[in-house]
């Protein structure tokens, strides 16, 4: 069974930084595509970063292209999320995700390519 937690949220004035954790029960013996997503009230769920456990690929929206950074901690069974340069529009709760273990997935920031979903971390910026 899958388990994803979120945690590092919080509460950050405009142009600082956090960095999201998301501590994952994975298989050692599988790959799998692993995201964060966020949603901020009235608004559809958006994919934000992905990556590929088997060979570090990494995808990102545009709007956070440059900003944010996902990557991974094998030993420790993390994902991360670092956030730099954050704005307002950054504000939402945030997912983490994953398809499931050595599943193909073809849009890697869409949400319904992610079976499995942590509760969620809450993320505001203030201007």
């Amino acid at each position: 069974q899958v388990q994803l937690v979120e945690s590092g949220g919080g509460a950050v004035q405009a142009g600082g930084s956090l960095r999201l954790s998301c501590a994952a029960s994975l298989s050692t013996y599988s790959t799998y595509w692993m995201a964060w997503f966020r949603q901020a009230p009235g608004m559809e769920r958006e994919g934000v970063a992905a990556l590929y456990t088997g060979n570090g690929w990494t995808v990102y929206a545009d709007s956070v292209k440059d900003r944010f950074s996902i990557s991974q901690d094998n030993a420790k069974n993390t994902l991360y999320l670092q956030m730099n340069s954050l704005n307002p529009e950054d504000t939402a709760m945030y997912y983490c995700a994953t398809a499931g273990p050595d599943l193909r997935v073809t849009y890697q920031l869409k949400p319904n390519e992610y079976k499995y979903w942590g509760q969620g971390t809450q993320v505001t910026v203030s201007s």
